[in-house]
């Protein structure tokens, strides 16, 4: 769910995506009673009715049960399944560039054309390709979309019909073998090895039927082999050469070299992305945010902020995190090209840091000892605890906030003295302990905690002492 910026604007509430509640009265329902041996039967059916009912409406696993794919790659059949007009480009452009570098000199004004012309050609793929066409992340006039659409053909990277479908694909079927470059695959295939081989299965559908009514999409896919040819080798080869002499700089630079690199740029967001960084919104899935991706991607290295708000026109959302795609679509915006730039509500953004944040600290608390609960001790009453502390033992028992403490190890340490403690055993030195005597901080409320060995009956009612004292906020002894 999205919302646009223009609209936050003039809307009355920064969360208008949250309903009206329903007037309605809530309903009252009584539990029925049942047997364990009932309950136990009626869970089995569930268990059994709901996992026939998983494969019946889930997509994935109906379609990964009931369609074959092809047979493993293998040492034998290797040759079979390669792709091999994708596989002669992938593999061959770096040797060309490498024959360039080599046998052509360098000229300054093709270096920096060959710098802007990967711009803009990669920029043909992040701001069109991905986040135009495939996630509708802003609106583009008519021009606009035929400028990225032109460049984009210069990526070599497909058409944008075919490079949409495809990456709308990655995003439903994430990590799954419906994903067409699933990172559980390995590094290699998520970056190139699926474009090198055929694919074991078909990729899950996607709804393209928006691509297929667009005019501008429809007429690059038609013409996309020409527009590529031009795009990637005769226009940077005619640039160079007519305006400063540079034919073969044109071709091996601008051309050949500068398409390596937008290549490799575009299929670290496949692998790269998705093994190097952390998981700030949601870690069931692979991608990750990393500022060295977002700089070897023009942008699209926060990968994990990207598939959980998917229709956000940004990857990066603080002003210090590389993201030159964002900042040339909000250009777009201002000189009248782009307009309806979406954003995910902010709130449900710290939703996941929040979650994402929680999960870490559980997962750290699990490596700590917590003391026990009132579920986890004896229940006495004073007059006990008064007993058990006169008794010779070796025991130093004091009363806290209505737990019993054995502090007997602990007598011997206190920051305080061995007096004040040995004053307060048998009695309850609540009050002492919250202010009366010294005002513990956090460790100190930790530490006693630990030493909890019973609950006292009614120990609780000595609140109102601390509130005659004006120690009305007291701090807590952490528990689990």
């Amino acid at each position: 769910m999205v919302y646009v910026i223009d609209e936050i604007k003039t809307s009355g509430t920064s969360m208008p995506y949250v309903p009206t509640p329903l007037d309605l009265p809530t309903p009252i329902v009584d539990k029925p009673t049942k047997s364990t041996t009932e309950q136990q039967q009626q869970s089995n059916k569930l268990n059994e009715q709901d996992e026939e009912d998983f494969i019946k409406n889930n997509y994935v696993a109906r379609t990964l049960l009931n369609e074959s794919q092809l047979p493993p790659i293998t040492w034998s059949n290797w040759y079979r399944e390669v792709n091999w007009p994708q596989a002669i480009l992938l593999c061959l452009e770096p040797f060309v560039a490498l024959y360039g570098l080599f046998t052509t000199s360098f000229m300054w004004q093709t270096t920096v054309f060959t710098l802007i012309w990967y711009f803009l050609t990669g920029f043909g793929i992040t701001a069109g390709y991905h986040r135009l066409f495939a996630h509708r992340a802003y609106e583009a006039t008519k021009t606009l979309r035929y400028i990225l659409l032109t460049f984009g053909a210069g990526a070599v990277q497909g058409s944008a019909q075919w490079w949409a479908r495809g990456h709308r694909a990655h995003h439903r079927y994430t990590d799954t073998d419906l994903d067409p470059y699933s990172a559980h695959k390995g590094m290699f295939y998520s970056h190139i090895g699926w474009l090198i081989f055929k694919p074991r299965r078909k990729p899950g559908v996607a709804d393209v039927t928006d691509l297929n009514r667009d005019q501008s999409i429809q007429w690059q896919h038609r013409n996309y082999l020409s527009l590529a040819f031009f795009m990637a080798f005769v226009f940077p080869t005619l640039f160079c050469g007519l305006l400063w002499g540079d034919y073969r700089g044109g071709y091996f630079f601008a051309g050949v070299l500068r398409l390596v690199f937008v290549h490799h740029s575009t299929f670290c967001v496949n692998s790269l992305a998705h093994y190097l960084g952390d998981a700030p919104f949601d870690d069931r899935h692979t991608p990750r945010d990393h500022y060295i991706t977002a700089l070897v991607t023009l942008g699209e290295g926060y990968h994990n902020f990207h598939h959980e708000f998917p229709s956000d026109y940004r990857n990066a959302l603080k002003w210090f995190q590389y993201d030159p795609t964002k900042m040339l679509i909000k250009f777009f915006k201002r000189i009248g090209l782009a307009s309806n730039l979406k954003e995910f509500p902010q709130n449900e953004i710290q939703k996941g840091r929040y979650t994402m944040a929680r999960k870490d600290l559980d997962q750290f608390g699990q490596s700590i000892t917590w003391p026990k609960t009132n579920t986890d001790l004896p229940l006495i009453s004073f007059e006990e605890y008064q007993q058990l502390s006169k008794k010779n033992d070796g025991r130093a028992l004091v009363l806290i906030a209505g737990f019993i403490h054995d502090v007997s190890n602990f007598i011997d340490s206190h920051p305080g003295g061995r007096a004040i403690i040995q004053s307060q055993i048998g009695k309850d030195a609540t009050v002492a302990f919250y202010g009366g005597v010294h005002d513990h901080n956090t460790a100190a409320h930790n530490m006693l905690a630990m030493m909890r060995v019973a609950v006292c009956k009614y120990g609780g009612e000595v609140e109102h002492l601390k509130r005659r004292l004006g120690h009305i906020q007291t701090p807590t002894p952490i528990f689990a």
